[in-house]
């Protein structure tokens, strides 16, 4: 064995290695800069609790504040929702390469231009899509997720309950809350546990189900924890825990 050469081959892995974990400390470094910026836009009060009870920030705060309306959907296909296996099976990283997945899928899924992937949702075994509304806000019920099944790094059937979105002309676009006073209602009023991280914080539509043909969701701002997720109503302020499914005000 030429030791030499070998010896130079572990001097330049760790040199890489160094320049991987150097970039990853840097990265850390400048989310956590950017999370403390909006950390620093919520009121006195509600850092304070904050700190009191280490509750982090893990994201950034979404600044806009846009004027939405209700909406109304209604299920299009049946209630069964077992897997439909794919013909050919896919792989796994074109969920992450987005025009690729929607080419290899829209023969199976015609709609599936209309979902967006969720990565705080999806789960070892399951990528999970939420149906969008307007090409742009995510309508987060459960029972409305799209599915793509995988095994071994393959994409092999999917689970899809077929809803339409109906026009909410008639209905009255009002603008949400900020979400940092959402955030605040969460924090102040105790719905987050101590020493609790926020990872995720995202303006969609929800609502809870009825027994009726059509269904009303309105605008909320979506607040993933690591164990839970609560939904702020965005014109109201009421608070739904992904726990309970109860509005609670």
């Amino acid at each position: 064995m030429d030791w030499g050469r070998a010896k130079n081959v572990l001097i330049y892995a760790f040199l890489l290695l160094n320049l991987v974990l150097g970039y990853q400390l840097w990265n850390d470094v400048r989310e956590q800069a950017n999370a403390n910026l909006d950390y620093t836009s919520l009121d006195e009060y509600t850092q304070k609790i904050m700190q009191e009870k280490n509750i982090q920030l893990l994201c950034p705060i979404p600044p806009r504040t846009p004027a939405l309306p209700k909406i109304t959907y209604r299920f299009k296909s049946s209630e069964n929702r077992d897997p439909v296996e794919l013909s050919e099976p896919l792989d796994s990283k074109l969920v992450f390469m987005g025009n690729d997945l929607t080419k290899a899928l829209e023969k199976y899924i015609p709609q599936f231009k209309d979902y967006r992937y969720d990565p705080m949702e999806s789960e070892y075994g399951a990528f999970v899509f939420h149906p969008l509304v307007e090409e742009e806000w995510p309508l987060f019920n459960d029972q409305l997720k799209l599915k793509l099944l995988y095994r071994e790094q393959k994409i092999t059937s999917y689970q899809l309950s077929v809803t339409e979105i109906l026009p909410s002309n008639d209905e009255e676009q009002q603008k949400v809350l900020h979400a940092s006073d959402a955030l605040a209602k969460l924090i102040n009023n105790n719905y987050i546990p101590v020493n609790s991280a926020v990872k995720d914080i995202q303006l969609g539509y929800y609502g809870e189900m009825f027994n009726s043909e059509n269904q009303v969701a309105a605008p909320v701002w979506r607040f993933t924890l690591e164990n839970e997720i609560y939904y702020v109503q965005g014109i109201s302020g009421d608070v739904i825990s992904s726990k309970t499914d109860k509005t609670k005000e």
